[in-house]
């Protein structure tokens, strides 16, 4: 018995219907939060973020948290973001500046390595990426690597990746709709799948 308790102390282990405890930060979104383990984003994990297009509420979705990490002394790190960041948007929303930084990468097939390396710095509470080419191998070193840090690793991709296998402890699906943003929740460790949360225009 000694072994499997062991066993059932290290992060990922699937632990069938059993409710685990989940470390995690409040988004900030009352009503997501009820619906997700420890009533936040997990902490010391990877969460994926998929949509249609950028640009539909994937950065409102954050703001609330990445706002409170900045206000609490962390730095964040915003990783080839699709558009150019506006800044006064982002001070009106609490998001410190000074302790948010923006990477711009060569080229796609670095975010991956750079998202990697920033969480392995183990110097930012957050690290979102926007990644279009990502495999199952490199997802499984972000969720390790976020793991190992205990940073929060936020990626954003295409809503087709919702059909390739991940690694991530948390994956959130965002469709535009008339009222705002559907947020569905496609995987959750130690919680429920298939729950929606409006996110109000």
């Amino acid at each position: 018995m000694k072994e499997l308790a062991s066993v059932l102390e290290i992060p990922g282990v699937w632990r069938g219907l059993v409710n685990q405890r989940v470390q995690a930060l409040p988004t900030g979104h009352a009503g997501l939060d009820a619906l997700l383990p420890g009533g936040g984003l997990p902490c010391g994990a990877l969460t994926e973020v998929l949509h249609a297009k950028p640009g539909v509420g994937e950065l409102s979705l954050i703001l609330p948290i990445m706002a409170r990490l900045t206000q609490g002394g962390s730095r964040a790190v915003l990783m080839a973001p699709p558009y150019i960041p506006y800044a006064p948007a982002l001070a009106q929303a609490g998001v410190v500046l000074p302790r948010l930084v923006v990477m711009q990468p060569p080229s796609q097939d670095e975010v991956p390595w750079g998202f990697e390396q920033s969480l392995h710095a183990g110097v930012f509470g957050m690290v979102v990426a926007w990644g279009q080419r990502t495999t199952s191998e490199a997802l499984l070193r972000l969720q390790r690597a976020a793991e190992n840090a205990n940073s929060m690793g936020i990626l954003m991709r295409p809503l087709s990746a919702a059909a390739q296998a991940s690694h991530a402890a948390l994956r959130l699906c965002l469709r535009p709709t008339a009222n705002g943003t559907d947020v569905e929740i496609l995987k959750c460790r130690g919680g429920r799948t298939g729950q929606h949360w409006l996110l109000a225009a």
